[in-house]
């Protein structure tokens, strides 16, 4: 079992930064991938942007240039940067931990992100 904590979060202006923070804890598998996903009202879940322990990063088309995210494997956490936040940006945002090669995949319980005026 894996158990993910979330924190970060929370209301921002557009045009604002948050900082979305994952740990994880539990029997972690050396070869994983780490990363975010939201799903806003009314929509499905989709992926924000991933990075394997290998370094190997992906990012949704629409938050390229603005979100960054990061690994501290020392401390099996993940990092979402998000810079220059847009309204569409609103949703929950979840975290998951999966192994690359077994079927292994974790969820966090979800931080809402809300980027109003």
């Amino acid at each position: 079992q894996v158990q993910l904590a979330e924190s970060g979060g929370g209301l921002v202006q557009p045009g604002g930064s948050l900082k979305l923070s994952c740990a994880a804890s539990g029997r972690i598998l050396k070869l994983n991938v780490m990363g975010w996903y939201r799903q806003a009202s009314g929509k499905e879940r989709e992926l924000v942007a991933t990075m394997t322990s290998g370094g190997n990063i992906n990012y949704a088309d629409s938050v390229k240039g603005r979100f960054t995210i990061s690994r501290d494997d020392a401390k099996n956490t993940v990092i979402l940067q998000m810079n220059s936040l847009k309204p569409e940006d609103t949703a929950v945002y979840y975290c998951n931990w999966r192994a690359t090669f077994t079927t292994q995949s974790y969820w966090g319980q979800g931080t809402q992100v809300t980027v109003s005026s």
